[in-house]
């Protein structure tokens, strides 16, 4: 599978993919998941992060999936990282299980050294128990936890 940088002329495959990422994923888990944003505002958000050099928009070939990376603002607290966050990631249900999603984040890895991170992070719902093993053999480790509460 060939995992390349998002074009602008590819931003409409990565909303797709996107949107895709949202219904299955926030949308089931997050009540409050507004599923209609990528249709809505997905373009122009992601046109200005593939024009961006702190952020990392890739595709996977044929419609396998997607990731966004960022880097971080510095945070004052933790003055010597510097960190790239896995934003968004999603392997299209046709592609798993084939290392679409391990050469997406390798890809990723790859950039944010490039980038001088000395740290990656990523989020992912606590009941995703998929995405939480494969973060996992990715090299990720669980760092902090939140909690909520709803009224």
């Amino acid at each position: 599978m060939t995992v390349s940088v998002c074009t602008p002329e590819e931003v409409p495959q990565l909303v797709a993919s996107v949107a895709g990422l949202f219904a299955e994923d926030g949308g089931v888990r997050d009540p409050f998941m507004d599923t209609g944003w990528p249709a809505r505002e997905g373009t122009a958000y992601y046109i200005d992060l593939v024009k961006d050099p702190g952020c990392l928009c890739l595709l996977a070939a044929g419609g396998g999936g997607h990731l966004v990376g960022r880097l971080c603002r510095p945070n004052p607290l933790r003055p010597g990282a510097v960190t790239a966050e896995l934003e968004s990631l999603r392997v299209d249900p046709g592609h798993r299980r084939a290392g679409v999603g391990g050469e997406l984040v390798a890809a990723f890895f790859a950039w944010a050294a490039e980038s001088g991170a000395n740290e990656t992070r990523v989020k992912a719902f606590a009941a995703n128990r998929g995405a939480l093993e494969f973060y996992r053999a990715q090299g990720f480790e669980p760092f902090d936890i939140t909690l909520r509460r709803t009224a």
